[in-house]
């Protein structure tokens, strides 16, 4: 080659190679001095995901515009492991740390005891069963079993076992075996510890599903002997971690794996919520990646009354998955629910949730690698749910709840009172002004007390008002008593006279109660009078010729036995009929109807019912559909959404002159009869029924009391039940305080402000 060709050929590459050399310089020379800090910021940002952003919910306000119920900021603390990598045990640890310093308890719902020995605190730890519309036995994952298929630590015990052919080889050992070996010295050179029964056939108990679940996540600790065999059983691996901090390190990798597996549970793992200002000061000064702070919203009860009647604000819960998530109740197309929303959990918050809950945002946010979020871009902000207005006078609940709690303790019968409850409505309407249980409980303590509650013998948590039925006694008199006028069997001056036993049937022949009292009888009275004393016998000879079917149609008119039509759950009570007493296995006798006639046999009524039927009945015969929700408002209070109106449910024709006959009655009870020493002095008249009811296996009676007021122009309707509580005239009291207390705060508050005045 030509020397010279050679040296220019060499120095075009040289050239060549300078030029490369100083542009890889200029580049680097930008990207690290000029432009240094803006890439690192950059780089540091390039962890983004899209969330769901659940929307505030809206308030619960009574009628008068008093907030019940609002939301209040907390922070929560939630986990992304996606951060944390090899370190996640060990921040783990850290925080766990932190939050038993401070005294935090966070989410652990692993159904094994939190201490040596560990056991199952569920029955049924992998699956429930339950039986089909033919009567087979279902079984059915839960959440721990349904993970535990996942990870192929147990056969799934609710589908059929595979068949095994002879001769096959034996399994390869598990990791749990050879764990097992290296602490009982067992020979595993023949595959799988055969001498063991197979995980389909014996599921693994919980120090044993401790150990796979410790294996399988790489959790260090001391091993457990066990009390019977003597073996140390490789719970956990060898190390310095105690076996109480695995179980507890366990139970938080096991909701992470719960959602992370898809095992139908919310996606986001929540730790902790509500924590103070000390925690949240001790994470950020541990520095602990992907531990995310953040605020949130929770409820916040503004009252201690209405316990039974608001409900609470709880997780999806499981089984519960498939039906949340399948609902579009705006006809988008697009769920509603996501897996990790919170929803209404019984009272008005689960029967209004369509208004409160809101519809969740979606915004998409970037954090850097210790899980702080750097930026966020909302692509569709929350929209808050909507204000519900109930019927509900809190302040008429707060003084009916006080006064059951103070008077109903201090009645003076032989056997140990029991609970009770109150209910008032508005007579046109059917609003519910007052709905209340005794006992009760503070709704903010619901979920911390839950336990103390639930082992209350007075079952503070179970609703009388609606869900218990009860006799209701003579209260049922002014039914037989209307059927009769109506039917013509009498008429508002027809007397019967009373003979103290009644012997129409051999059998049964019943006494009336004075008669039973001093052997005397109520001699010839007309249907007020009887009401007013309450005398059986009269009812006997009208029950009688009205006969079962006519009673049963008009105590189904006036709603007993029957839903009111309340927005919450309710019982639905019972009528007594043949057919009843037939379903459950007994036989119906002519005379029956007797007991019937008088409120006895088996009807069963709620304290709601029998209110709704006052009502019915002093308002001439609509029997409209009780109902909480007076109207919704939008978030901002600026537009009413929704006003509720009357739902006329049934009607029955009552001639004026037999309306007056049974409110006569009802109105000398309580100004010349057995209560009327309660309402003397009252700025406005009573009429009133007492009721007492004999239940099986108690010394007392039930005491049934109704009423409604004022008499000459009827607004609102009461019922009042207690257990054992003797005669019902022991309710007068209480039901004269009520509605005293009740007229006077109407009279207040209708007085309009001067000016210049304080408006409280």
């Amino acid at each position: 080659m030509n020397p010279k060709q050679f040296h220019r050929r060499a120095l075009v590459m040289v050239l060549l190679l300078a030029l490369m050399l100083t542009g890889m310089g200029a580049t680097l020379y930008d990207l690290q001095i000029n432009n240094g800090q803006e890439y690192a910021r950059q780089a540091q940002n390039k962890i983004a995901e899209q969330e769901s952003v659940e929307a505030a919910r809206g308030q619960i306000l009574d009628r008068n515009g008093q907030v019940l119920v609002s939301n209040r900021v907390v922070y929560q603390v939630s986990l992304d492991t996606s951060l944390m990598k090899k370190d996640r045990n060990r921040i783990l640890l850290s925080l766990m740390d932190i939050a038993t310093e401070e005294g935090v308890e966070w989410t652990d719902n692993l159904p094994i005891s939190k201490s040596d020995p560990f056991t199952f605190t569920t029955e049924n730890p992998y699956y429930t069963t339950s039986t089909d519309e033919e009567g087979n036995t279902v079984l059915s994952l839960t959440r721990l079993g349904r993970l535990a298929v996942y990870y192929n630590w147990i056969e799934d015990p609710t589908e059929e076992p595979e068949t095994v052919e002879e001769n096959t080889p034996a399994p390869e050992p598990s990791l749990w075996d050879k764990f097992k070996a290296f602490f009982t010295g067992k020979d595993l050179s023949q595959g799988a510890d055969a001498s063991q029964p197979e995980e389909s056939d014996a599921l693994p108990t919980a120090l044993e599903l401790l150990g796979k679940m410790c294996a399988a996540w790489d959790i260090q600790g001391e091993g457990a002997v066990d009390e019977d065999s003597g073996e140390t059983v490789p719970v956990l691996n060898i190390g310095d971690m105690s076996a109480q901090d695995a179980r507890a390190l366990a139970g938080i990798l096991y909701e992470l794996n719960l959602r992370s597996s898809n095992v139908y549970v919310a996606n986001e793992y929540v730790f902790a919520q509500d924590v103070d200002i000390d925690f949240i000061t001790q994470v950020k000064e541990h520095s602990l990646t992907g531990v995310v702070i953040e605020p949130t919203t929770v409820r916040q009860y503004h009252t201690t009354y209405a316990a039974h009647l608001l409900g609470q604000v709880t997780p999806i819960f499981q089984g519960e998955e498939e039906y949340y998530t399948s609902l579009d109740l705006d006809g988008d197309g697009v769920p509603d629910y996501s897996l990790n929303d919170n929803v209404g959990r019984g009272g008005v918050e689960q029967a209004f949730e369509s208004y409160l809950r809101g519809k969740s945002g979606v915004r998409t946010v970037e954090r850097n690698t210790s899980g702080k979020i750097v930026s966020e871009t909302w692509l569709e902000e929350p929209k808050p749910g909507d204000n519900v207005v109930l019927t509900l006078d809190i302040n008429l609940q707060a003084y009916v709840e006080n006064t059951l709690a103070t008077a109903i303790p201090k009645i003076d019968v032989e056997e140990a009172v029991g609970g009770g409850a109150c209910v008032i409505l508005d007579v046109d309407t059917s609003e519910v002004l007052a709905c209340a249980s005794y006992p009760t409980f503070d709704p903010a303590k619901y979920n911390s007390n839950f336990n103390e509650y639930a082992a209350d013998p007075l079952e503070p948590l179970y609703n009388r008002a609606l869900q218990g039925t009860f006799a209701p006694g003579s209260t049922f008199k002014m039914v037989t008593a209307i059927a009769g006028l109506e039917e013509g069997i009498i008429t508002p001056t027809t007397e019967i006279r009373d003979e103290g036993v009644y012997k129409y049937y051999s059998s049964p022949q019943p006494k009336c109660w004075i008669y039973n009292t001093n052997g005397g009888n109520h001699g010839s009275i007309n249907v007020s009078e009887a009401i007013e004393v309450s005398c059986n016998y009269f009812f006997y000879e009208v029950g009688r010729e009205l006969g079962i079917d006519t009673l049963v149609d008009y105590a189904t008119r006036f709603g007993l036995g029957q839903k009111t039509g309340l927005e919450l759950y309710e019982e639905l009570g019972v009528m007594a009929s043949p057919e009843y007493t037939e379903s459950l296995g007994g036989t119906w006798y002519e005379g029956s109807v007797l007991s019937v006639a008088i409120g006895q046999e088996s009807s069963q009524f709620t304290p709601i019912q029998l209110a709704n039927y006052i009502a019915t009945l002093v308002n001439g015969g609509s029997r409209n559909a009780t109902h909480l929700l007076k109207e919704v408002k939008s978030s901002d209070f600026s537009q009413i959404l929704y006003d509720k109106q009357p739902e006329l449910l049934s009607t029955i024709e009552i001639k004026d002159e037999n309306l007056d006959a049974v409110k006569a009655g009802m109105l000398a009870l309580t100004t010349q009869g057995s209560v009327s020493q309660h309402f003397v002095g009252l700025p406005f008249q009573v009429g009133a029924k007492t009721g007492s009811a004999q239940v099986d296996g108690q010394v007392e009676a039930n005491a049934v009391f109704v009423c409604f007021a004022p008499y000459d122009d009827p607004e609102v309707a009461m019922a009042l039940v207690v257990q054992r509580g003797g005669s019902g005239s022991e309710l007068g009291a209480m039901a004269a305080d009520i509605l005293s207390y009740y007229f006077s705060s109407q009279e207040t508050r209708d007085e309009a402000p001067t000016e210049n005045t304080l408006v409280r």
